[in-house]
């Protein structure tokens, strides 16, 4: 693997890590602040990575990221 694939790679690697970072922490304006970085800086990097490793990683990457952008599950309760 070249530096030219690992950049990309890594990149996404620090971007998984912020990702799970930021779901943890409580937010006072129901995470869409957060999620809109999050999208902001994932689809550039999205792009690079599957121009840089091809489209399997790229599909790969975008169903981990998609898992990470989900809305949380919250039950109602009465």
């Amino acid at each position: 693997m070249s530096g030219a694939q690992l950049w990309p790679l890594a990149m996404a690697a620090l971007w998984l890590i912020a990702a799970n970072i930021l779901a943890m922490r409580p937010a006072q304006d129901g995470r869409h602040g957060r999620s809109a970085i999050l999208v902001a800086t994932g689809v550039p990097l999205l792009g690079w990575t599957t121009f840089a490793l091809g489209p399997v990683a790229g599909v790969a990457l975008f169903a981990l990221g998609a898992a990470m952008l989900r809305w949380r599950l919250t039950a109602e309760r009465a």
